[in-house]
């Protein structure tokens, strides 16, 4: 039997995965503040729930496929929106909700990108242009708090699509087309046109590099140009980029993707769709990228008690200390081997408890990053 981990799948600890419970609480209090709500779904759906309407999605057929001792057909969820076909019912619209947790896809573990990885998601169920430029803005105050500095990035489905209709490509094309056009910034132009080449629409990259006289011809641009001006009113810049199209065919609107600058996969991405007859529009931050970015300081202050034959006072004296909200572990041993321990776990504060200390009531903190020692001010007992 082997204990190796499983490939695209990791384990995180200590200062990493501090990192990582830091970051989703950054998010959750700004995803709060902007009046979404918490919602819990299960890892398993049926598969055809799963697949739903789209199961030609690239992401759709990377499902982790399962089967359970009544041989019903199961998977694993790969993405949170699906799951809004639920949740969303009776519902009093609008309706703010966001979730955080793992999401599995079977595909090639490639960049920053596993085959398990966490999601944090929001979505406003009964949406409009106005909720998309509040949740821009809402994406931007998290990735400044993270030290991320964001390139939001927007591009339109229907206006896609009506560029399309007027090129007179063929509609039974038109989804192929759309995911060769999303393949832009991932592979050389050359390639791009020469893969919509098979569908009789390699001259459409040429239209999409014309200006905005070009696209204010098209019925659709208006939600660009609204959306741009909602944006402007929270101080939230973007760029418009007709290439930008995201993988999920169900998304017809605007769509956004936020880049960093510092890694060529896109960090953070949503747009517009429709479920239930409902106009929705939704965000997802991928942890994994997000944390390779942010620039946070998870060091937080903790002691470490080193009982010296006073187990009964050091325990006096951990306990006030978490009473005071600090972070306090009690070390039964020698000296020299507590100062190991510390090192090893970034305990920023040693006290030692012994006979001597106890009697004087004079107790002494061993800075574990400066390497000096200080009297502590306050009495302990």
């Amino acid at each position: 039997m082997t204990n190796e981990l499983i490939k695209g799948f990791r384990d995180y600890t200590e200062e990493e995965s501090r990192k990582r419970a830091e970051i989703k609480k950054i998010i959750v209090d700004v995803f709060e503040k902007y009046g979404f709500e918490p919602t819990e779904t299960p890892v398993i759906e049926s598969e055809e729930f799963v697949k739903g309407e789209n199961p030609n999605d690239e992401a759709v057929s990377d499902i982790y496929k399962l089967q359970d001792k009544g041989k019903r057909k199961l998977a694993l969820r790969y993405e949170f929106t699906f799951q809004l076909k639920r949740l969303m019912k009776n519902k009093k619209l609008p309706w703010k909700r966001y979730q955080i947790g793992e999401v599995f896809r079977d595909e090639p573990v490639q960049g920053n990108r596993l085959r398990q990885f966490t999601q944090c998601d929001a979505d406003v169920v009964g949406s409009t242009i106005k909720d998309e430029a509040e949740i821009l803005a809402m994406t931007k105050e998290i990735l400044l708090k993270l030290k991320i500095k964001p390139v939001i990035l927007i591009g339109n489905r229907k206006l896609l699509n009506e560029i399309l209709e007027e090129q007179c490509i063929e509609k039974k094309y038109w989804e192929q087309v759309l995911r060769e056009i999303d393949k832009y910034d991932k592979l050389p132009e050359t390639q791009v046109i020469k893969n919509l080449k098979k569908f009789g629409a390699d001259k459409i990259l040429k239209c999409l590099k014309q200006g905005e006289k070009y696209f204010s011809k098209f019925e659709s641009y208006k939600e660009v140009f609204e959306l741009m001006k909602y944006c402007d009113y929270y101080g939230v810049k973007i760029l418009f980029s007709p290439t930008i199209v995201r993988g999920f065919s169900y998304y017809n609107g605007n769509v956004f993707e936020i880049k960093s600058g510092e890694i060529k996969e896109t960090i953070v991405a949503g747009g517009s769709y429709e479920f239930n007859d409902v106009r929705c529009t939704g965000i997802s931050f991928g942890l994994d990228r997000l944390a390779s970015l942010a620039k946070i300081k998870t060091g937080k202050e903790k002691y470490l008690i080193v009982s010296l034959g006073q187990d009964k006072k050091a325990t006096k004296l951990t306990q006030k200390l978490r009473r005071q909200n600090k972070s306090a572990s009690i070390y039964y041993g020698k000296p020299s081997k507590a100062l190991q321990y510390a090192n090893s776990y970034n305990i920023n504060k040693v006290i030692f408890v012994g006979e001597n200390e106890v009697k004087s009531k004079k107790f002494k903190v061993k800075d574990m990053t400066s390497g000096y020692t200080k009297p502590l001010r306050r009495p302990l007992f």
